[in-house]
């Protein structure tokens, strides 16, 4: 009964990191932080090595599973897939109906984490302050720049799969952010509620091979210069509050070679600047709500985290 109810809060903590790493804001390496299997995890993925494929040819499959932490991972991954699947459908519809309510609440979900990951690792050092300022200059350099898309070829969604499962497993910047800044978000929506299989496959297959590779750096960073990688993570979550910022005039456009057309600048404005602007409701009431409530789920997770923590070595 115990192993039964472990593998379903595996499975729930996993269904936890596919929710929230469809949302430009919170990362699941942060779920998988607060939950207390973020170790574990990086290890598990570390294990994917010439060792193990020793261990397959010598040993046989029974070891090698065991090696890989197989089941852990496997319950895991069924409950991020699950959550992805389930939830696109869901963020589609309100990045369409609820646009401002819905960037507001991302950055509630960005400033809490931000807070949550420097009350677990404080930049104390001055070093440390300084990674969290170029952080956050780096990521506001690059909401006031041109925005750079990239189209959707294979090579391109290799690349960006890379990049975003990397992000995945950063306690910090969230896969989903990773793909807003390439302006392929709502593309990956798109892919998963109409399961557009060449496309799902290309991005996961680029994911495999980046994260195979960036969770062996990641151990040694996070081993070595802990603080450090939470501090510039941390600054560039704070940075990229401007590129989330949900009231905004989009300017010009230009026709890329396929037809498409690509935003290449825009400027924050003010409700008030919104309203003279664009001439739509800035609905600022409900955007504050939303934005608060972005920070109370992401410290409701932590609580609730810590009593079961409690719990365990009671």
């Amino acid at each position: 009964m115990k192993l039964i109810k472990r593998k379903l809060l595996l499975f729930l903590r996993g269904m936890a990191m596919g929710a929230v790493d469809l949302v430009p804001g919170v990362s699941a390496g942060t779920i998988a932080l607060v939950t207390g299997i973020y170790d574990e995890l990086v290890h598990s993925i570390k294990s994917f090595n010439l060792q193990a494929l020793r261990i397959l040819k010598n040993e046989g499959l029974v070891p090698a599973w065991r090696y890989i932490n197989g089941q852990f991972l496997v319950i895991l991954v069924a409950g991020i897939l699950f959550s992805l699947f389930s939830f696109a459908g869901i963020m589609r519809f309100l990045l369409d109906m609820f646009p401002l309510q819905l960037w507001s609440f991302f950055i509630g979900l960005i400033i809490a984490s931000v807070i949550y990951l420097l009350r677990q690792q404080s930049p104390a050092r001055f070093f440390d302050m300084a990674l969290l300022v170029l952080g956050i200059l780096c990521a506001y350099g690059i909401s006031v720049s041109p925005a750079v898309v990239i189209e959707g070829s294979y090579i391109s969604l290799f690349f960006a799969g890379s990049l975003a499962l990397c992000a995945m497993i950063l306690p910090g910047i969230s896969g989903s952010f990773i793909l807003v800044l390439l302006g392929l978000y709502p593309a990956f929506i798109n892919a998963l509620v109409n399961v557009q299989i060449d496309f799902l496959l290309v991005f996961a297959t680029g994911g495999v091979v980046g994260l195979m590779l960036f969770s062996r750096l990641l151990s040694w960073l996070l081993d070595h210069y802990k603080s450090a990688v939470i501090s510039t993570m941390c600054g560039f979550l704070a940075g990229s509050i401007s590129i989330l910022w949900p009231w905004k005039v989009v300017t010009p456009f230009i026709t890329s070679a396929s037809g498409k057309q690509i935003v290449t600048a825009s400027q924050n404005l003010t409700p008030q600047g919104y309203l003279e602007v664009v001439g739509q409701n800035p609905q600022t009431l409900s955007c504050i709500l939303m934005f608060l409530a972005g920070i109370i789920i992401v410290f409701g997770v932590e609580a609730i985290s810590t009593r079961l923590k409690k719990k365990r070595y009671e």
